[in-house]
């Protein structure tokens, strides 16, 4: 099992910055995961801003609109997701999310089996 835990959301300006964090805690050393960062708004699919597989392979979603950038501290386990320039097109429940996995990681949702409860990113005009 693995807990993950969001924060960093809030409400900002056309143009602000946030910096989203995910804590894991849980079954970590057993094997390696593809974390990534997902977002939903109410009535439209989920779907990936940006994962980051077991060997730092990085892939970005293709329509968020803020400057994003995705990393992870491997030691501590805190993944991140640095957002600047927001667009108010950027509203949405922000997720973190974990499979276990070498190496290979996905955008698809559908495909991860550990989710955090979300953070909330509020970006107004």
């Amino acid at each position: 099992q693995v807990q993950l835990v969001e924060s960093g959301g809030g409400s900002v300006q056309t143009g602000g910055s946030l910096r989203l964090s995910c804590v894991a805690s849980g079954d970590l050393y057993s094997t390696t995961y593809c974390m990534g960062w997902f977002r939903q708004v109410p009535g439209k699919e989920r779907e990936g801003v940006a994962v980051i597989a077991s060997d730092g392979t990085i892939t970005y979603g293709n329509s968020v609109k803020a400057q994003i950038t995705i990393s992870k501290d491997f030691d501590k386990n805190i993944l991140y997701l640095q957002m600047n320039n927001l667009k108010p097109e950027d509203t949405a429940m922000y997720s973190c999310a974990a499979e276990p996995a070498w190496r290979e990681c996905s955008r698809n949702s559908n495909w991860f089996r550990y989710w955090g409860q979300g953070t909330q990113v509020t970006v107004s005009s």
